[in-house]
């Protein structure tokens, strides 16, 4: 196999952290804050997004199940047929879309704001519809991605978790949320092997 093809693969590492580092430092601190407010404030939280951004909502919604925040993934084609009945008055819906211009998450932002829902946008473009139209705004860094044609959504996908996870810390600490309750939740696997056995 090419050398060069070992070295392309292994800037991935390079290329991902770069772009998380940036991330952080692009946050906008008072936007992330009112994201954590409002998360663990909602009686239910959506999360929908296309293609990886979907898959890592769905990655989301599972976050904040397991600090006891009901949440599930919304499909944007399901959403448009009933689906967003999930979504409330005073409930949070988080959107994501790197360039924040996604058609299929248009009618939802429209839904979201006509039932008095909080919209939380999860993009890298500032000025996009997505963004201008969100209640709160995480701002995404992607220096690029993996691939060599810069087009598959692998760094944007490892970026979006990254911000998802510093959200489910924040939210856990704000709520006061304890492992005794996860023990609960989670008796499966070592996690909650090793969680139940310490109430012993």
């Amino acid at each position: 196999m090419d050398k060069k093809i070992i070295e392309n693969a292994y800037n991935a590492f390079n290329i991902e952290s770069e772009s998380i580092i940036k991330t952080g430092e692009r946050m906008d601190k008072e936007q992330f804050a009112k994201a954590v407010e409002a998360l663990a404030k909602a009686e239910r939280i959506g999360a929908a997004g296309c293609g990886h951004s979907g898959i890592a909502c769905q990655h989301f919604a599972h976050l904040m199940c397991c600090i006891e925040r009901p949440a599930r993934f919304i499909s944007p084609a399901e959403a448009v047929h009933g689906a967003m009945g999930f979504i409330q008055k005073g409930d949070v819906i988080l959107l994501v879309s790197r360039g924040g211009k996604t058609d299929e998450l248009m009618p939802i932002i429209d839904i979201a704001k006509g039932k008095g829902a909080t919209i939380i946008g999860v993009t890298e473009n500032l000025e996009s519809p997505l963004a201008t139209k969100s209640d709160i705004v995480l701002a995404m860094a992607v220096t690029k991605e993996c691939d060599i044609y810069n087009c598959q959504g692998t760094t944007s996908f490892v970026v979006t978790n990254a911000i998802f996870d510093a959200l489910q810390a924040a939210v856990l600490e704000y709520t006061g949320f304890m492992n005794e309750k996860f023990a609960v939740i989670h008796p499966g696997g070592a996690v909650g092997k090793r969680l139940n056995a310490d109430k012993k």
